[in-house]
């Protein structure tokens, strides 16, 4: 029998897997393990034998009950790699950029694996969502591990060099420049900016800190990763939280302000 999910919800509602995964599961339980794994193995969605990584996840999970470290060990690799084919990856050159994906992969890495290896030992709810929207919860674990890595591996750097990517014509829709450039050399002063940019709301403060990496906004390329995508939102979207953005640093940062 597979058991239902403990999580609950604000509302006191329990979390319920999606009745596609509901309905799969007692069916790959009834497979031969080296016939689940095969299938595991399936990169394909629209194969009929893709086994959604929901369902992997959940049997990850109960491998704990049989005590099997080698069933869970070659479940494990499956799914890390799963995880790791949706995160950015790192290029050769060195570059800011690859730098930043690189800081990003490992930290999505991490943090999974940690939660891992927490429900070995004693089951975690925090994954429970996983078995619902396994995707969707992976992309939370990139946003987050985008949002610390913005703050802390590209401070200076992104502020010094990254500001050309701030259109020009944004920067004339606000009331001033709150960047001039005799004043924005100095390093307090980039602390009040960032300090300010991170207390602004998540999506505006997300966008700012992907222009100072010199992320698009879009592009035509599919293979290209634009802050329309990162966020999950239309591009029209990201301009409007690069105006409000923009408003409001604009705003603080009045060549009149003396604190």
């Amino acid at each position: 029998m597979i058991a239902s999910l403990t999580k609950r919800r604000k509302d006191g509602t329990s979390y319920l897997r999606p009745d596609n995964i509901e309905a799969l599961l007692p069916t790959l339980a009834e497979l031969p393990r080296d016939v689940l794994l095969e299938r595991a193995h399936i990169r394909d969605r629209q194969n009929p034998d893709y086994v959604p990584s929901e369902c992997l996840l959940h049997f990850i999970r109960v491998s704990r009950r049989d005590n099997s470290d080698a069933w869970f060990e070659r479940l494990y690799k499956v799914l890390v790699e799963r995880v790791l084919r949706a995160v950015p990856r790192a290029e050769a050159g060195g570059k800011t950029t690859s730098l930043v994906n690189e800081s990003i992969r490992n930290a999505v890495f991490d943090r999974f694996v940690e939660m891992l290896a927490k429900d070995r030992v004693q089951p975690d709810e925090k994954l429970d969502f996983f078995e619902v929207r396994f995707d969707l919860a992976v992309k939370r674990l990139r946003l987050d591990a985008q949002e610390r890595a913005w703050r802390n591996d590209n401070r200076s750097d992104a502020l010094d060099e990254g500001f050309g990517a701030i259109e020009a014509d944004a920067l004339a829709a606000t009331a001033i420049d709150p960047f001039e450039a005799n004043i924005f050399l100095d390093p307090l002063f980039r602390d009040r900016v960032y300090c300010a940019i991170d207390n602004l709301p998540p999506e505006q403060s997300k966008t700012m800190h992907l222009l100072f990496l010199e992320w698009p906004i879009d592009s035509n390329d599919p293979a290209v990763m634009t802050i329309a995508k990162a966020l999950g939102c239309s591009d029209r979207s990201v301009r409007n939280h690069r105006k409000r953005a923009l408003k409001t640093l604009a705003a603080l940062f009045n060549p009149g302000d003396d604190q």
